[in-house]
């Protein structure tokens, strides 16, 4: 059976630490390009076997998130300015709105999709979301997909 890849986000709080410590080698590994595996991974305290193990299948989600391209998925009340108010603070935020999708309201809602290119942005995605969040009417926001 052919097993497609699948992926969550996940509070770091709750991983084995194994998983945190993968991250700290790659990041060590990324900041000092003399620096060998069995170095870093005696630096973090964690096996040489389990760093390769993990290091393909572990990462930050908002760092590998810039400069790619992510689609925002929202629920909105149906009222006059809230999609642009959303637009404002996607701008604010200096991410390159690609599309706009929205669906006619039913019942009051209306679904609505943006895809942004997150290269130039000075903030991160979870930072725009949280802002996006407090917004009246918006009664649900996700991140729907991003390019791999």
């Amino acid at each position: 059976m052919d097993q497609k890849a699948m992926y969550y986000l996940v509070d770091v709080s709750v991983l084995p630490e194994v998983f945190t410590k993968v991250m700290e080698v790659k990041h060590l590994l990324s900041s000092d390009v003399n620096l060998a595996v069995n170095e870093a991974v005696k630096k973090v305290g964690v096996s040489r076997s389990a760093f390769y193990k993990y290091k393909d299948y572990v990462f930050p989600f908002y760092e590998t998130s810039r400069g790619r391209t992510i689609t925002l998925f929202f629920v909105l009340e149906d009222f006059s300015g809230i999609l642009s108010r959303i637009i404002d603070r996607i701008a604010e935020a200096k991410a390159n709105i690609l599309t706009i999708n929205q669906n006619i309201p039913i019942n009051g809602l209306a679904d609505v999709s943006i895809s942004i290119d997150t290269q130039n942005m000075d903030s991160g995605i979870k930072d725009m979301m949280d802002e996006i969040s407090n917004i009246e009417g918006v009664r649900r926001q996700e991140i729907l997909a991003r390019e791999k």
